[in-house]
């Protein structure tokens, strides 16, 4: 019953949030609190007895029992009727017996009321002995057996009351239905892939006498076939990525863990291809493209022309030595401008990208490419974020000092948060992963007005590093930036929100204690502003990188030392140039993230001129050594993110044309 009216006021709270209702969620929240039936949980019930017991609070507790029996007793049937007289007897003996001191008060006050009472006729004695606990009449009511023993009849009394109440009764079954609808369907849905997969395979082996695929690589390549991705943005010309996706959805229904099923039921097969590399010619990269030019025909490997069984041009080989195995790759193309920030939510089911238009779109990608919602602004927008818990909403920054919060779902603006009219420009938002609050790096506009799209000074502009609320909605404080109010380009928490580092304009990275909202070290970092930082994956080190195009790893434990250091081009670290016919020339301040990490840490994806280039971190010289090539970009690539939740990872990549490409990879197992 408690947990069926927590869900209710949870749900009540999203509707009033919802529909603005704020003055009316404070009227519930401040009920709430003063709710004398403690939300139907019977251990808050007993407690609020006991204190008033303790409290020598006969009035309160008088006027409690009352309430109760008004509201939840006297609704019972007249057989129930002495079970209630008794536990009230029995409530104010255990009043009496603990308040030993103040019984000659008690009975003064209930004198009226208990003399007519058999049950209390011999108790008007007890002021009068002078040691009750040892009269043979009262001595078992000073055991601890007997008060144990009234609490426990009590509070299964309550329960069982509570149980038998069908308030929330239709809630409870309606969730109930839902569940098991739920899970129904996707047995359905599984039992029907399973017919369709097992129908393809028939006529496939009919239809296909010359030449097989290892298995592994079937199963792979069947996967979703009839789910194909038809949207002009999308590649059918490389099936896997989405056949991939398909079982990937399909095991994340059924279990949390992050390691799909369906690769774990191949992985016997998975090491025996892996173990055996194919043949390779001279000069070739021995990557096996798994597509062929008919999706619905497997790959001619008896062909001398066929792509399937000679190697690729951008790597991904299936020797020992390839980490990742390139699947396909994808592109969206729904922007019209250069591309700001790309980032994918906490469960990589949604990914929101915004261009320097202001453009923000939410889309998904898995099992098909779709656009979920489009939001436009009056003002220029400059920075995203998505939201921990629930990660449905989404915090977007502004160029004149606002951040929204958007619920993509609904399509529907939450709140707009006036955070500074001094400094306007929202540079970057990181939410807490506990989900109560967001870190908003907000700046002073650059000495030409503008808010965007020009080089930074070399002198840094003020700004303001801010802690909000985001069930307030309120500020909660502002961090000290030492030596002085400078502009955060970065910023980055830990895995438990305990820990915030960040990155400035004044080439200095400052790494924040959460616990007690204060700076713990600062130091020099790069030769110019810091353009991109994150904690590495066993967080023990920050990597960095700078507009003195250095790759750089800190140890947090030793202040301002170096573990690596390596020199990027400049294609990989900005500014971004893009330069066209009749001179024309764009040029881009990286705003988003410069660099993301593979799901065991190990490898790193960056920018470059044709697309994502995914590196080794190495514990020597060179600090990285490049793995695989990414491409299929026209344009400089300005900023990445790696979905890596699930063994079928996937990589984003997004350039200065407006496009933006997911690489599905398949890690290998070494």
């Amino acid at each position: 019953m408690g947990s069926a009216v927590e869900r209710t006021d949870e749900h009540v709270r999203e509707y009033l949030i919802y529909r603005g209702f704020t003055s009316t969620l404070k009227h519930l929240d401040s009920e709430i609190k003063t709710d004398k039936e403690k939300g139907f949980r019977v251990d808050k019930i007993i407690d609020q007895l006991q204190h008033f017991i303790q409290n020598f609070d006969l009035f309160g507790l008088k006027e409690y029992w009352l309430y109760l029996d008004r509201r939840l007793f006297c609704r019972l049937e007249d057989v129930y009727r002495p079970t209630v007289n008794k536990l009230r007897t029995s409530l104010f003996r255990y009043y009496v017996i603990n308040t030993i001191q103040r019984t000659q008060e008690f009975f003064q006050k209930q004198a009226l009321e208990l003399q007519g009472q058999v049950e209390w006729r011999e108790w008007f004695i007890l002021p009068f002995i002078p040691n009750p606990e040892q009269n043979p009449t009262f001595l078992p009511y000073f055991s601890r057996q007997w008060a144990d023993t009234f609490l426990v009849s009590l509070h299964n009394f309550l329960s069982v009351l509570f149980q038998c109440m069908h308030i929330l009764h239709g809630f409870d079954a309606e969730v109930q239905k839902m569940t098991s609808l739920t899970e129904e369907n996707e047995q359905l849905r599984q039992m029907l892939f399973a017919l369709q997969t097992e129908s393809r395979d028939q006529r496939e082996g009919d239809e296909m006498v010359h030449h097989k695929l290892p298995a592994y690589v079937q199963n792979m390549d069947r996967l979703g076939d009839t789910e194909l991705p038809v949207s002009n943005q999308t590649s059918i010309s490389e099936p896997a990525s989405s056949q991939c996706q398909q079982s990937i959805n399909q095991a994340s229904n059924q279990s949390s863990h992050p390691r799909h099923r369906r690769i774990q039921d191949h992985e016997k097969e998975r090491k025996e291809l892996f173990s055996k590399p194919q043949p390779q010619k001279k000069g070739e990269t021995g990557e096996m493209d798994l597509t062929a030019e008919n999706p619905s025909e497997p790959p001619d490997c008896t062909s001398s022309s066929s792509r399937s069984c000679r190697g690729g041009t951008e790597g991904g080989g299936l020797s020992a030595e390839q980490p990742f195995i390139k699947l396909s790759q994808e592109e969206y193309g729904e922007h019209h401008s250069s591309i700001m920030h790309c980032r994918v939510d906490c469960s990589g089911r949604r990914v929101a990208s915004l261009d320097v238009d202001g453009v923000v779109k939410v889309w998904s990608f898995n099992p098909i490419m779709q656009t979920k919602a489009t939001i436009m602004s009056n003002s220029p927008l400059l920075s995203l974020e998505w939201a921990a818990k629930p990660d449905r909403l989404l915090l977007l920054g502004s160029g004149v000092g606002t951040v929204r919060l958007y619920d993509t779902d609904t399509k529907k603006n939450l709140y707009e948060m006036n955070i500074d009219e001094t400094h306007p420009r929202i540079l970057s938002l990181a939410c807490s992963p506990s989900g109560s609050s967001f870190v908003c790096s907000a700046a002073a506009l650059s000495r030409s007005g503008s808010v965007e799209s020009v080089p930074r000074l070399p002198i840094p502009v003020s700004g303001q590093l801010l802690l909000w609320d985001t069930k307030t909605v309120k500020q909660q404080l502002q961090f000290s930036l030492e030596p002085e109010p400078v502009a955060i380009n970065c910023t980055a928490f830990n895995h438990n929100g305990n820990l915030l580092v960040t990155g400035a304009a004044d080439g200095v990275i400052r790494l924040f204690d959460m616990q007690r909202y204060e700076s713990v070290m600062s130091w020099r970092a790069h030769n110019g502003e810091v353009y991109s930082v994150e904690f590495s994956y066993d967080e023990n080190t920050v990597l960095s990188i700078g507009e003195d195009g250095k790759f750089i790893q800190w140890n947090i434990h030793r202040c301002g030392v170096k573990q690596s250091e390596q020199l990027l081009p400049q294609d990989a670290t900005g500014p971004f140039v893009l330069s066209g016919y009749s001179g024309y020339k764009q040029v881009q301040v990286p705003r988003g993230r410069l660099f993301a990490f593979d799901s065991e840490g190990h490898h790193v994806l960056t920018c470059s001129s044709s697309g994502g280039l995914i590196y080794r971190l190495t514990s020597g010289e060179p600090a990285l050594e490049s793995v695989l090539l990414l491409g299929g970009h026209k344009a400089p690539v300005v900023t990445v993110d790696w979905c890596s939740a699930l063994d079928c990872g996937t990589c984003l990549t997004a350039s200065m044309d407006g496009k933006i490409k997911l690489s599905t990879l398949l890690a290998q197992k070494t």
